[in-house]
Formats: C-alpha cells, structure tokens, sequence
C-alpha cells in the first residue's frame, strides 16, 4: 500500500471514530480535573467563577458540579457522579478516574481493530467478575463500637481527627437501624458554621429564628403543633367581601381563627412550625402567651421534626378539630432554643433519636470546604455500616485487577480484549495516589503485586509517606466496600455508554413548539 492509501485509510478509520474519539477526550479530560486529588497526598483545585469568587477545595463532586463542562459527554460523566454521591455519599473521584481509565483502553483496542461490541461485551464481563471479587473482600463491622468505623471516618475526612469523632459519635446516637434505612443520609444531618463549637446535637437544628424577639429564647418539656399550611385565617375571594354575605363570612372566619388560636393555648402548645405565613393576629396573640413559633420551616425539615417529636402535620383546616382530636396531632419536645450568634434553632424531641453534626471554623472560607469533608465523612461511614470495609489505598482495586486478568481466559473471542478496560481501571488508583504523593506509579504498582503474590495478602499497598509498602488493614487505612463497588459500576456505565455512541447528531430548535410552524401530529 501506498503512503497516499495508507493516509487515506487512516483518515476514514479517524472519521468513523470521530464521535469516539470526541467523547473520550471529554472523558479523559474530567477525569485529568479531578485526578490530583486523589489520596492523602493530593492537592487542592481553585475554582474561580466570572465575578471572581474562589472556591478551594478537594473534594471531587463539588470540582465537578461546579466546573464549566460544555461537551455532552463531559456532562455524563458529570452526572453519574453525582448520582454516585447522592447514592453512597463518597466515591466521586474514584468513580471519574475509573470512567477515564476504561474509556481510554477501549478506544485503543478499537484503534487497534477490535468491534466496539466485542469490547462492551469483554467490559461488562470484566464487571460482573470485578465486582464479584470485590463483595468477597467485603469484610462486614461488627457493630458501632468497632474501632474500625472511626478509621473510615478518618480516611474519608481527610484525616480529620475532629470531624471523625463527631461523625462516629453521631453515627452512634441514630443506631445502626437508622443507618441503614435507606430514606435517611447521615450527610443530611451536617452543619457548618463560622464561630460554631464542634459538637454532635442530640436532635435537630434548623436554619431559622424565632418569628419576633418576643418570643421566647428557649422553652423545656413543651407540646408542638406542626403546621403544614400558614397559620392564617382561611382566604375569601377578594370579589365576595364587596358583597354584604361575602363580608360576613369574612368576620365569620376571623372570629373562628380566633378560636381556634385558643384551643392551642387551652392544650398548652408552647412550639408551632409553619411552612408558610402566620397572620399579624396569630403572631400577637401567641407571643403574649409565651409561645415560640418558627415560619417557613422547609418540607424536608417538618417531615424530620415529625419523626423527632411524634407530632404528625396538619393543614389550617384541621384547627377546626375539637380539643381532644387536635390533642393527638401534637408532639413533644425536651428541649428547644434559639443560639441568636448562629441564628439557628435548636430542638430535641421526644420521639425517634436524631443527632445533627455540627462543624466549626475559624473563618468563612473554611466553612464550605469543613462542610464538605464531614459530608464524605458521613456517607463513607454509613456505607461501611451498611456494606463493610475493604483495604483502602488502591489496595483491594490492584488485588481484584489481578482476580480478573486471570479470569480472562474463560472468555472466548475478542471480547476477552475487552476485560483490559475494567483491569486498566481497577489499577489506576493505586497508580493515580503514588503519583501524587511523588512516587514512580509503574515502579511501586509492580512492587505491590509482587509483594500481594508472595504473600497472599491483598491489603497490601503503599506508605505515601515513605514509599514502603504497608499492610492498609494493620495501618487502619480503611474504606466502605459499597463505595468502592458503586464507584466501579458506575465507570463502567460511563464507559459503556460513550463506546456506544457512533454518532453525535445536533438536535433541531423547535421554532415554536405547539404553536405555528410545529409539525407534531403533522405527515412526514
């Protein structure tokens, strides 16, 4: 073949993989963002957005939701991270440099003439054996009191000796059945604030004050009414109260709003929530009373009192009930009081236990990024109480890469190829922490899968500080094996995903959807 044929015939191979080609530099280009963060030597990102705001940080999911990525594929990646995040709370990066490392390989082997189909087919094998070996690895804790929670805290807060304590020791207020409900975050329950003392609340904090200074700062042992409404008389249309009947019942609403502001008094309710307005009535006549009261409380946070305090929501209507009807909607709280410094109420219910983590800083730059660790923290040992722990520091990933390189063999055909992409994965990051922390990544990898070889001990990896090889188990570098095997199924639909795509088609602007010019409904 001629020089001419030959380029000629590259660059029709490099058209019809344009659209793999495109979306794997995206990939690889996200994953090259994140990438120096990973392990206790990676460093920091500086985010900078147009009007000069700064955001310092390592934490992988907020690089990237708060990152400017304009390609579809950068925005895939994007999103599966932070379902990652919202599903098991820690992970992210993992999960960004595995994508980066399958799709990478897979583009060579299609490069290289292997069927992309053959590839996806080797990679979803590659998978199933890879996360296979990882849940055999998964080492179950026993209970709150293993001291083994406190190091998955501390390695995924970044060594935070402070906010790992306030973690485990919230951790072990809720209880494990908590833990493991799948409707509650123990990330949820974090709180950051500038002068604030770290410490763990025994139940609930929210963002809001008191409706007046009147009202009292704190109140012990009291009933609360949950109102999911504004407490408010009932509206009458502005038109009606131009009629003499529409005036009427008017007054008529406002003289049974009245009473019913009465019956909560007669039942000794000294805390009502709100999730909307209360009318200037209300609000005079309960700060009079001695009743603290708390508008515009988010749903989320009247669902959490709910729990907290056994009170069960109810809507304006429902003040019309009689005393003892009403009587069985309320619940009731130990404690509750306003911290005016933070501007945040405070309250300990008497129903099901809750702690809220509450994470100090010396100065409002440090909030966010405080914030953020105790969230990681948080999700990776809820994790670990859910799933178990496995040796940390690319460990367990290096060990199971070799499982999987071996098992290649029972696959037939060219899709044994494919398995490269999830072994290629598994290794990247044992190879990503070395290279931070300053180490030749080929050299200390071929150093710990011969040591992991002759010895049989898969937590086997690498001392960041020295460059030894360590056993992670006896150095209580821990991680939650949910995470790792989240983060390992989530790189591999990345990278399924953008394999698949032959073809990157701009999609039209309607002119006027549903109006003229539209051709739904219309023949073709």
């Amino acid at each position: 073949m001629s020089l001419k044929q030959q380029a000629s015939s590259g660059s029709e191979v490099n058209e019809r993989l344009a659209a793999l080609l495109s979306n794997a530099n995206a990939v690889r280009a996200i994953a090259a963002a994140v990438e120096g963060t990973l392990g206790p030597k990676g460093l920091d990102t500086m985010l900078v957005d147009r009007f000069g705001e700064v955001i310092i940080t390592n934490d992988g999911v907020t690089i990237l939701s708060t990152m400017e990525a304009s390609h579809p594929a950068a925005k895939m990646v994007i999103n599966v991270a932070k379902a990652q995040e919202q599903e098991v709370g820690d992970g992210t990066t993992t999960t960004t440099v595995m994508a980066g490392a399958m799709v990478s390989t897979g583009v060579e082997l299609v490069l290289k003439g292997v069927p992309v189909a053959r590839v996806i087919e080797g990679l979803r094998q590659g998978l199933e054996f890879a996360l296979e070996a990882l849940a055999a690895k998964a080492v179950p804790l026993e209970g709150l009191e293993d001291p083994r929670l406190r190091q998955v805290a501390l390695v995924a807060g970044r060594g935070h000796r402070d906010i790992a304590e306030l973690v485990v020791e919230a951790a072990r207020l809720v209880g494990e059945l908590e833990l493991r409900r799948a409707a509650f975050k123990l990330a949820d329950t974090v709180v950051a604030e500038e002068g604030a003392e770290n410490q763990v609340f025994q139940g609930l904090v929210l963002n809001k004050s008191r409706l007046n200074r009147h009202m009292p700062e704190r109140l012990e042992r009291q009933r609360v009414l949950l109102l999911d409404d504004a407490l408010e008389p009932e509206e009458i249309e502005e038109g009606a109260l131009r009629t003499e009947a529409g005036f009427a019942r008017y007054l008529a609403l406002q003289e049974e709003f009245k009473r019913n502001l009465a019956k909560l008094l007669e039942l000794d309710v000294g805390l009502v929530l709100t999730a909307r307005g209360v009318a200037d009535i209300a609000e005079e006549l309960l700060t009079d009373a001695g009743v603290m009261v708390v508008q515009r409380v988010l749903q989320r946070d009247l669902r959490r009192v709910a729990e907290h305090t056994g009170a069960r929501p109810i809507k304006r209507t429902g003040l019309k009930k009689s005393p003892e009807e009403l009587a069985r909607y309320l619940g009731e709280v130990e404690e509750v009081f306003e911290e005016e410094k933070l501007e945040k109420i405070f309250l300990r219910g008497a129903g099901k236990p809750m702690a809220t983590i509450i994470v100090g800083a010396a100065t409002a730059e440090v909030v966010g990024e405080r914030e953020r660790i105790a969230k990681d923290a948080a999700g990776a040992v809820q994790a670990a109480v859910k799933g178990g722990v496995v040796p940390g520091g690319g460990s367990v990933e290096l060990a199971v890469a070799q499982e999987v390189e071996q098992r290649k063999s029972e696959i037939r055909g060219m899709a044994a190829y494919g398995v490269s992409c999830v072994v290629e994965a598994l290794r990247r990051p044992l190879a990503q922490i070395v290279a931070n922390a300053g180490f030749n990544p080929l050299e200390k990898m071929g150093d710990v899968i011969a040591a992991q070889a002759s010895t049989g001990r898969d937590s086997l990896g690498i001392d960041c500080d020295t460059g030894e090889i360590v056993d992670m188990l006896a150095a209580g570098v821990l991680d939650p094996a949910l995470v790792k095997q989240h983060a390992l199924r989530a790189a591999g639909e990345i990278a399924e995903a953008i394999l698949r795509i032959d073809t990157i088609i701009r999609k039209r602007e309607d002119q006027a959807k549903g109006g003229e010019g539209s051709t739904d409904g219309g023949a073709g």
